[in-house]
Formats: structure tokens, C-alpha cells, sequence
């Protein structure tokens, strides 16, 4: 009998506290983190009712009942907007949210009848959610804490692909003339500071996602301020030795004190308050706006997300990293807008995924940490229909785009494995950017949002 008392009285103390969990929704711009949180609160908050999560079993055994927000315990923190991410949702014509500008969060407490009831186990359970979200851009800058100047200025792409390069001509044509030993010129700072800005603007308009400083594109209270005029030097002839040695004055020496500052007086206080906190994370990853932006867009994408995913700490926890050295214990990949191919694809699409994160994948499983990739819709934006062609039946698309128009398309075939050369020259790989379907008082149209809520949390709710 002594056993099972102690193993009971186990689960009571477990399940008598409110529990927490801290889930970070990470992805670089443009990847749909504003779209799967507003998801993420709605299904939640429709459990055991509209809501379609038949992959979570505490939903589908009816023993989730739903969730309420609390008042967040950061007060200088803005709450994330999901009331106007829904009302832009519920517009006529039916819109997508805002995208991110700033951080913001939210806390939800989850009500559930757990899976064994015992003896003394209460009938009812609590799991209180914390959701962070961040600007894309913002995440760019994490990679930085692992150079100094030099080697962040080595590491930058100025000179890789035909395409960005163009865009960054005007820049490159006065930054390649610079000399380092040169007394630095503040007009001067100032006006190649802002121009290559404007080059890191016109590359993400263009679709491309290894842009640093991420600041530079989305500057908030920065805005103007000395810490944001520095550029990377694209020829460095001298040694590190030798241009560490310049005077305080020359041109080397200014960008690299302020390159120091901006790691050490923005990026790293945003990591520390933000990043070291979190028990589980989900990247999401655009994965077909790269394949449709083509192979240059495709790589730079590849270069940022195995970047990106050093800049993180993994590993298991136990009672004491978790008071001294938290660590994300479980993670999820996903590759978004997964309506925006035909449901044969979308095996095509998640072994494409773990192609382009190989490595940091290996990495994750060697360090035993539990990774899931996946693909999903966080938000319908088609619904999936066949069509007749030269008597066979074929999958397509229906949906509508920005502009208004209703269309029916076949966007193409998805690699399983990173694209080749000629994959690149015939592939006819091509899709519109299509309006959410909208939404009215039920839960919101998904793609296995419910497979990645029972990854992410599931294992709170027994």
C-alpha cells in the first residue's frame, strides 16, 4: 500500500498546483507568428466547444474545458492584440492581422479534468500559458552575441547572389571605397548608415530573411539613435590584430564600439529578458514563400534559420536548470501556410523542412531534446477541391486573393529534399497570396494546429 499512496500523493502535489508553462512562438518576418498565436488563443478558447482539435486528446476526451486570459504579470509589457487580430478576421472583406511591431504577451489559464482521477486528485486542473511574441526582425539580431565586429562583418552575405547584391549596389559602391585606418566622419556614418538601412529594407521586400541588424528594419524607440549608425565593412584587407590596434578615432575602431554597444546594450538584455525564460518553443518557417522567391531567397532563408537555431538554449529539464540555467525542453518546427498547397504536398512539405534544418536537427537529437516538425495553417486561407483534366481527376486550390479575385490553381509540386539546379530551372512552382477565409463566432479553420497544440502542451493536460 505504501507505494501506491506515495504515487498518489505524487499526483496530487502535481496537480494541485496551478501549473505554468512558458511557450515562445518564434520565426523570422512574414512566417505567420501573429496568425498562429490568434489561432493558438482561439482554439483554446473554444475547446470543447467549436473548436476541431481532435489530435489533442485532452480535447478530444472532452476533458479540456476551455480557457480564459488573466491579466499578464508584466505591466510595462503590452498584451498581445488578439481582439483586433479577430476583428480584422470578422471584417468584410476578411483581413489578416497586423503583423508584429514590438513584444507583447499573453497569459491564459486552461481548465481540464485530468486523465486518472484518483482519490485525492481534485476534479479539476489548471495550466496557466504564457505566449510570448516578438518581431521577426527583432530574432535576426540573436546570432550577433556570437561575433565580435570582425567576424560579424566576415560572416555578412554583401557580396553573395546577383540579386542582392543589386540591391544593395548604391551602398556597396561608397562602403567598398572606405578605408578603416581613416579618421571617421559622423555625416558620413550617418548617411551610409541610412542607406544601408535602406538596402536591408528593400531586401526583405524582396523576400530575403539573413538581414542584420534586425533594428535597422524595425528600429521602435531606436529610431534615429546613435547605436543605429553602424554597417558592416565589406573588405577588410588588415588583419584583426592590426585594425584592432587603430586609434579610437578611425574608422574601424568607431563602428566597432558601437557594434559592441548594440550587442551589449540592446540584443543581449532582449535575449536575457526574453529568450533564457522559456520551457517550450515552436520556429515557424516559411518554408514555400522561400521556394516561391527562388533558390538565392531559398538559401539565405536556409543560412538564417541554422543561425538562428545556435542562438537558442537547449536542453532537458529538472529542478535545477530550471533555477539556474532554464532550458527549452521541447521544441516544434513548422512550416506555415500549408493551405497554400494541395493536401498530397503536404508530406513533400515537412520533409522539405527538415531538409533546410538538417543540421541544427542533428544537433537537437543528439542533446536528447524532443523536436517535432510538422506543417500546418494556423488560419484557412483555401479549401481544397479536384478538378477534371484530360479525364483524370487532379487536387487544386480554391481561395481568394488579396486583391479580390476567386481562383482555382494547382501551385505545383514540393520538393522532398533541398531543390536542385535543374529542379530550379523546370519547376513551375507558383502560388498567390490568398485573404484568411474569416472567421465568424466559431472557432477558427485550421491545418493540425491541434497536432501542434498536443506537442507544445499536451503532456500538461494528463
Amino acid at each position: 500500500m505504501r507505494q501506491p499512496f506515495r504515487r498518489e500523493l505524487s499526483n496530487l502535489i502535481e496537480r494541485g498546483r496551478d501549473r505554468q508553462l512558458r511557450l515562445a512562438v518564434t520565426g523570422l518576418s512574414q512566417a505567420g507568428k501573429t496568425a498562429f498565436l490568434t489561432s493558438l488563443v482561439n482554439q483554446l478558447r473554444h475547446a470543447g466547444v467549436e473548436a476541431q482539435l481532435d489530435l489533442l486528446p485532452a480535447a478530444r476526451e472532452g476533458r479540456l474545458l476551455g480557457a480564459q486570459r488573466l491579466n499578464q504579470p508584466d505591466l510595462g509589457v503590452p498584451r498581445f492584440p488578439y481582439d483586433p487580430g479577430m476583428a480584422a478576421l470578422r471584417d468584410t472583406p476578411p483581413r489578416w492581422p497586423e503583423p508584429t511591431r514590438g513584444i507583447s504577451e499573453l497569459r491564459l489559464q486552461l481548465r481540464y479534468r485530468p486523465a486518472q482521477q484518483g482519490w485525492l486528485s481534485p476534479d479539476i486542473a489548471h495550466l496557466t500559458l504564457d505566449l510570448f511574441d516578438y518581431p521577426g526582425e527583432w530574432l535576426l539580431d540573436l546570432p550577433l552575441l556570437q561575433h565580435d565586429f570582425y567576424s560579424w562583418c566576415q560572416a555578412q552575405p554583401l557580396h553573395s547572389g546577383d540579386q542582392r547584391r543589386a540591391l544593395f549596389s548604391e551602398w556597396l559602391a561608397e562602403a567598398d571605397t572606405l578605408d578603416p585606418t581613416a579618421e571617421a566622419d559622423e555625416a558620413q556614418l550617418a548617411s551610409l548608415s541610412e542607406a544601408y538601412a535602406e538596402g536591408l529594407r528593400r531586401a526583405k521586400q524582396a523576400g530575403f530573411s539573413n538581414l542584420q541588424p534586425g533594428r535597422f528594419l524595425l528600429p521602435g524607440e531606436l529610431d534615429g539613435a546613435p547605436v543605429l549608425q553602424f554597417f558592416p565593412l565589406p573588405q577588410l584587407d588588415m588583419s584583426k590584430e592590426a585594425l584592432e590596434a587603430l586609434p579610437s578615432n578611425s574608422l574601424y575602431a568607431t563602428l566597432a564600439a558601437r557594434f559592441r554597444y548594440y550587442q551589449q546594450q540592446v540584443v543581449r538584455p532582449f535575449y536575457r529578458d526574453h529568450f533564457r525564460r522559456f520551457d517550450r518553443q515552436i520556429v515557424l518557417v516559411d518554408v514555400l514563400g522561400a521556394l516561391n522567391a527562388g533558390p538565392e531567397r531559398f538559401e539565405d532563408l536556409s543560412q538564417a534559420l541554422s543561425q538562428l537555431m545556435h542562438s537558442f538554449d537547449y536542453g532537458q529539464r529538472s529542478l535545477l536548470t530550471r533555477l539556474f540555467a532554464p532550458k527549452i525542453d521541447k521544441l516544434a518546427i513548422a512550416a506555415t501556410k500549408a493551405d497554400h498547397v494541395t493536401p498530397d504536398q503536404h508530406g513533400h512539405v515537412v520533409q522539405l523542412l527538415e531538409a533546410l534544418l538538417a543540421e541544427p536537427l542533428k544537433d537537437l537529437r543528439f542533446a536528447n531534446v524532443p523536436v517535432k516538425a510538422l506543417s500546418l495553417a494556423a488560419i484557412r486561407a483555401t479549401e481544397a477541391r479536384e478538378v477534371m483534366h484530360n479525364g483524370k481527376r487532379s487536387p487544386a486550390l480554391r481561395g481568394t486573393t488579396l486583391d479580390g479575385e476567386d481562383v482555382l490553381v494547382y501551385p505545383g509540386d514540393v520538393p522532398p529534399r533541398l531543390p536542385t539546379h535543374d529542379f530550379w530551372q523546370q519547376q513551375g512552382f507558383d502560388f498567390p497570396s490568398f485573404r484568411p477565409m474569416g472567421a465568424g463566432s466559431d472557432a477558427l479553420t485550421h491545418i493540425r494546429m491541434d497536432a501542434a497544440i498536443d506537442w507544445l502542451i499536451g503532456d500538461k493536460l494528463v
